[in-house]
């Protein structure tokens, strides 16, 4: 249990207390009252703002609410002082041994330290990454898997069961597309010259290995034959050679999934059917014609009876086909049977997309709504695409992959810690520019370096304690801590909170966020040393201050290395 959710105990009691007392009416909705940390930090430790939320529903005042409120609480042996702000907030200022009793929490947890049991076993489904299988992973991407996968992480840690999906998109025109790119390069491995790749093929090199490898398995049996012979065989040849290089380039971001859904399986397996069939029963997939489209309509354009899902009843702007006139399943009618199949085996689901689908949000919600009972709590969370730059100008593309530099490359030239950061240096739907010499740069406005800095710096401390043969062991005499010090354990202490928050909001940079200030904090305190030499966290004539200030230091790394594991970032302990 966390400092804030202890004390959103004591406060519970302490309004159980005033209902017991008459004071209160029973049942009053306590779900948005808060214990945080104040906006200012001059007036206290903790704030909440149960008085100004449950006054108007229990018919009393504000202010005298707060008041019989700091009469429960002044009487906690933690709180050093209670008062009443405004019209009604209350502020708390804790004792100086509870702050000292959170550090030693904070050593005694370790790696537990901000776990949390909220997500209460409940298990969510996060998709993510989900790129075409048609060639290397890109840096486009990139920005997505590591947001889907620290989130992932982030839920883990905060209590859920993590289902991590990648759904393989290997039915459809664009796989076809993969499967005649390999053809291409099947003739040129037997010795054909191929020439310029023909428009509307992919160009890039990375299938060279793919038609070679067929070559060697199939000889010049498929070379002259019609396509009708081997576009199936190439197809499923192809899209596995893909998924293996997606898998590898992935690895090299240090992300695994549990679960990759093929669309052609799920077609197979009349998914799409069984997804239409229950929507059928319930009315709310019907057989009609769609509105003709806006502006000059074409001469061709006839109305055409096709089955619509009814998604205006969910706040779409019109009805929406689940088929097309030839009788194929539209992108949206296997997408809405893919995310039916997910809700059978999971309780929640997270969408990570690109920006670019922004336009298919709305029905997508709807017909998980739907198809749900609105049970199933489904969010997307979209993400821009990243600006590539080398000291301010364009990167330009890679020659390997034919348009766009792709992301193995980008990983082996920064390192995976680097490329992870750096993706959650940013709101997810906010536009990011990855400049490759600013992500390297030593410096404060580096968030990568930054961090990892005040851990590699916290390590090098204890080595040179250990050299001057100080040591900590077991927990020092904290009460040696001054002022300033425990500034540092209460920001420490918000870890745990900032966990629950960001989980909540499906938000993992906020993690990245808060250890960027954390480091601050512990910098700013270290620099204090450089101008006056007593501030410095190894004085050797006094084992005792040092003993509180290299645990006070240890707490630190501990929590940096458990927000870091969260983003799949490694802690380290030196740096070049």
């Amino acid at each position: 249990m966390s400092l804030y959710t202890r004390f959103a105990a004591h406060l519970d009691a302490a309004l159980d207390d005033l209902t017991l007392a008459g004071k209160l009416p029973e049942g009053l909705d306590r779900r948005n009252v808060t214990v945080e940390p104040p906006r200012d930090a001059s007036h206290g430790d903790l704030a909440t703002n149960a008085a100004m939320v449950l006054a108007k529903p229990a018919a009393t005042n504000p202010r005298a609410l707060a008041e019989a409120l700091v009469a429960e609480l002044s009487k906690l042996p933690e709180v050093e002082g209670a008062s009443v702000a405004g019209p009604g907030f209350i502020n708390l200022r804790l004792t100086a041994d509870t702050w000292r009793d959170e550090l030693a929490t904070i050593a005694r947890d370790a790696g537990a330290y901000g776990r949390s049991s909220v997500g209460d076993g409940i298990t969510v489904n996060v998709e993510y990454v989900s790129a075409n299988p048609t060639g290397p992973m890109h840096m486009g991407h990139c920005r997505g898997a590591v947001v889907g996968d620290a989130l992932a992480s982030l839920l883990e840690f905060a209590g859920h069961r993590v289902i991590r999906e990648y759904y393989v998109n290997d039915a459809g025109g664009q796989v076809d597309v993969l499967a005649r790119s390999a053809h291409l390069r099947y003739r040129e491995a037997l010795g054909e010259d191929v020439g310029a790749v023909p428009e509307g093929l992919y160009p890039g090199d990375y299938l060279v290995p793919v038609g070679q490898a067929l070559a060697a398995e199939f000889g010049d049996r498929y070379a002259s034959a019609p396509e009708s012979e081997w576009l199936v065989l190439f197809r499923t040849r192809a899209v596995a050679a893909m998924m293996d290089l997606i898998r590898a380039d992935l690895a090299l971001l240090g992300i695994h999934h549990n679960l990759f859904s093929s669309e052609a399986e799920l077609q197979a397996a009349g998914k799409p059917e069984a997804a239409e069939a229950e929507l059928r029963s319930r009315g709310l997939v019907y057989d009609g014609t769609l509105e003709a489209p806006k502006g000059e309509v074409p001469d061709d354009w006839e109305p055409v009876e096709l089955p619509l899902f009814r998604s205006t009843a969910f706040g779409d702007d019109q009805d929406r086909p689940i088929k097309k006139s030839n009788g194929s399943w539209t992108y949206f009618g296997a997408d809405l049977a893919y995310h039916y199949q997910k809700a059978q085996s999971a309780d929640q689901l997270i969408d990570i997309w690109g920006a670019d689908h922004a336009g298919t949000v709305k029905r997508i919600v709807a017909a998980v709504a739907a198809l749900t009972g609105g049970q199933t709590r489904f969010d997307v969370k979209l993400v821009q695409m990243v600006r590539l730059l080398r000291g301010g100008e364009p990167v330009k593309m890679s020659k390997r992959a034919g348009n766009f530099v792709t992301l193995a490359d980008v990983v082996r030239e920064v390192g995976r810690d680097v490329v992870r950061f750096t993706m959650l240096t940013r709101r997810a739907d906010a536009q990011m520019d990855f400049d490759f010499a600013k992500v390297v740069e030593a410096s404060k406005d580096n968030p990568v370096f930054y961090v990892q800095y005040a851990h590699a710096r916290i390590a090098s401390v204890g080595r040179r304690a250990a050299a001057a043969g100080i040591s900590v062991a077991g927990t020092p005499d904290l009460s040696r801590l001054d002022t300033d010090e425990l500034e540092l354990v209460k920001l420490a202490a918000q870890f745990p909170r900032t966990v629950e928050i960001a989980a909540a909001a499906r938000e993992p940079h906020r993690i990245a966020f808060y250890l960027y200030d954390l480091a601050a904090a512990f910098h700013a305190l270290w620099n204090v040393g450089n101008d006056r030499p007593d501030r410095r966290f190894i004085q050797e004539d006094d084992a005792g201050i040092s003993g509180a200030r290299l645990f006070l230091a240890s707490g630190i790394a501990q929590i940096i290395r458990n927000g870091l594991d969260i983003m799949g970032v490694e802690a380290v302990s030196e740096m070049n």
